[in-house]
This record gives C-alpha cells, structure tokens and sequence, in this order.
C-alpha cells in the first residue's frame, strides 16, 4: 500500500479513534467508591437523606452506558425574583442563566442536547393521569445526552451547577425528568461520523488512483 493510500485511510482511522475514546465512556459501571463519593458531594450540597438513597439506586444499576435524560418542561408564567439575576426576568430568561453554564460543562464531558423544541398541542395522550390537568399542558420539551451517569453526576455535584440551579428552579412551573438507554439511536455521533470518515476515505481513495490505473483494470 502506498504512502498515500495509508494517509487517505489512516487518518480517518486516528480522527475516527480519538473522538470514539473521547465520547464514550470506557470506565466501564460506577464503582462503590466512587458512588460513596458522589454521595458525600450529594450531601456536602444540599441534598437531602431521602434524595441520596433515591439517587444511590440509580448509581448502583449502573451499565456504564451512555443515557438520554428525556424532559417535559412548563415554564412559570410569572417567575420570581433571584438573586443574581435581574428583577422581573422571564422564565426563558433565568433558564438561559442556568444553561450558559450546563452547556459548558456538557460540552466539555462529551454530553450534548438532542433534541430541543416548544410543544406544538396540549398532551394529545394520556393514560393513567387523566384526573391530573397539570399532566395536560407543557411548553417544551428536550432529551440531552450524557456520556454515562458518572459523567452525569460530575456535573450534578459540581457546586458551581447547584449555585446556578435556583435559575432553573424558578423558571419551571412543573416539569418531568426521567433518564433513558437507548436500544436504537441511529443519530449517534460515533455512526454518522463513522460512516461520513469512510465515505470521505472512499472517495479520497478513489479520485487519488491514477488514471491509467483505473484503465489496466477495466481492460
């Protein structure tokens, strides 16, 4: 194989493993350790004894595994003052507070949103909840996803996330959190950027053949 055919596939090979090693976590499930630590930065920040064992069963089916965190969100029509934000500021405005920081730190641990949109209708299904009229009416929703619940917890029990999270916290009329693992997600980075690196290396490779080559071959 030529020096060029190694380039024109090698290097989508070397893009292709960093971003792969960098976006997924490969620690593998939460250790006891480490759950015990997350626990005690729980504790150090305001949460409360019922919420740590809630949390701690979440913590210990670990999979190690990537998750969506799927939200239905019903913004406060007349939010309250915070501290650190500018009086009489909207809900869009104080939740926009509280997500300048969380992109940052999702960004920089390989989490992101995936889906981010305004409800277009009223809760067209219900089942269950029918007797709730809160459960009918929500403003938004969105699902982010997080490289796996360690990740997920570096960033719950970073102080400076908990000293944001009153923004959040006024902002929301009522709003529905639970986390999913996904079964099929054909909107993977790692699969776009896979098969987008191998197309390109494919057509590199192709137009890079010398002509007369192509010609030999044919014949």
């Amino acid at each position: 194989m030529s020096r060029r055919r190694i380039l024109i596939w090698g290097l989508p090979a070397v893009i292709y493993a960093l971003f792969f090693v960098w976006y997924t976590d490969l620690g593998g499930p939460l250790s006891d350790a480490e759950i015990e630590m997350y626990l005690d930065r729980m504790e150090t920040i305001g949460f409360n004894a019922a919420q740590r064992d809630r949390i701690r069963v979440f913590m210990e089916t670990d999979t190690g595994r990537q998750f969506l965190m799927v939200n239905a969100i019903d913004f406060a029509e007349n939010p309250p003052d915070v501290p650190g934000a500018e009086p009489g500021e909207s809900a869009q405005e104080l939740i926009g507070r509280y997500m300048e920081h969380m992109y940052r730190e999702l960004f920089l641990r390989a989490s992101h949103p995936v889906v981010v949109g305004d409800a277009a209708f009223v809760a067209i299904d219900l089942v269950g909840v029918e007797e709730l009229d809160s459960a009918e009416r929500w403003d938004s929703g969105a699902m982010f996803r997080y490289r796996s619940r360690r990740t997920f917890f570096e960033i719950v029990t970073n102080p400076e996330t908990m000293g944001r999270h009153e923004f959040k916290v006024a902002a929301l009329d009522k709003t529905i959190a639970y986390p999913i693992e996904t079964q099929m997600n054909l909107g993977d980075p790692r699969l776009l950027l896979g098969l987008l690196l191998l197309a390109g290396a494919a057509l590199a490779d192709l137009f890079s053949t010398p002509r007369r080559l192509l010609s030999s071959t044919a014949d």
